[in-house]
């Protein structure tokens, strides 16, 4: 009598709704910032963003029974992942919008994956492969076609836009391998609140030395957006991002957080009326194909 094969293991539901939850909240946010800059500056909204979601951080950590201090040593290396993780990430990223539409930046950001994996050569010891090659050249030409593709004047109107959304993904990425080369020994909801503390600093400093605030004229939708922007995108989702790698294969998540330009992209189309052609498109395919190789390494 024929044996018949056991099935593999079942995909965990908790973590495929947990990595579900962190993509959505994370692509709706590209709108939202977008938003609130035409009444907060863009210094100023990341602050009042990251004391929200630093206060939810610490308060869960608490109620966890997670120790809330740093190890002694590591806090050099903490500050270092967090300038990479936060500081270029959450100020680059917000920058690129003066520039480019929330479905631009988007894509732009969102090509993280395949910077990571060049970097994983040098840091890690991760061999180029012909995947890799090709992956770079994709995520390339994807951005070629995002700021070209209505033509030379609007792309070089656009290139700074995306120079800045570029630097903030290729920073991003450098810091998530120096994070796996050199991990942060903390728990997870302790670990996330000091690094958006402490990458946030800067950005605190930067909102002082040029930035004149005018809360009391902001309206109610800016003041919601900002209180969702904290409690979501930089409280809860980091949480469930954090749970859902402890349940799913790493490169499942990864591949996960591909759903994230698409929802970015949908939203702005949606709520924005931002133009959701073939340009955007292919853009699109390019970058996140690009990020398949990549991530298949």
């Amino acid at each position: 009598m024929p044996v018949r094969p056991q099935a593999g293991p079942r995909p965990d539901a908790t973590g495929l709704l947990l990595l579900l939850v962190t993509v959505i909240g994370w692509g709706l946010n590209w709108p939202a910032m977008k938003v609130l800059l035409e009444e907060v500056p863009p210094f100023s909204m990341r602050v009042v963003c990251a004391t929200i979601g630093v206060s939810l951080l610490f308060a869960i950590a608490a109620r966890r029974g997670e120790a809330l201090s740093v190890p002694a040593g590591l806090f050099p290396r903490l500050v270092m992942i967090s300038l990479l993780n936060v500081t270029a990430w959450m100020g680059l990223a917000t920058f690129s919008l003066l520039w480019l539409a929330a479905a631009e930046a988007t894509i732009v950001c969102y090509s993280m994956p395949v910077w990571a994996a060049i970097f994983a050569w040098p840091v890690l010891g991760e061999r180029i492969t012909a995947k890799r090659v090709l992956a770079l050249a994709l995520g390339l030409a994807g951005l070629a076609v995002l700021v070209l593709g209505r033509g030379v004047d609007v792309g070089m109107e656009k290139l700074p836009g995306v120079a800045v959304a570029l630097s903030g993904a290729v920073l991003f990425s450098l810091g998530t391998v120096v994070t796996k080369r050199w991990p942060v020994a903390m728990p997870p909801a302790s670990a996330a609140a000091w690094q958006t503390a402490l990458g946030c600093t800067p950005l605190l400093v930067g909102a002082i030395l040029t930035e004149r605030p005018a809360p009391e004229e902001w309206s109610a939708q800016s003041w919601w957006l900002l209180l969702y922007g904290g409690l979501g995108p930089l409280g809860l989702c980091y949480l469930a991002w954090f749970a859902a790698l402890r349940r799913l294969p790493a490169s499942a998540a990864a591949a996960g957080t591909l759903l994230t330009p698409v929802v970015g992209v949908t939203a702005a189309a949606f709520f924005l009326g931002e133009p959701l052609g073939l340009r955007e498109l292919v853009a699109l395919g390019l970058i996140i194909g690009g990020v398949v190789l990549a991530i298949r390494g």
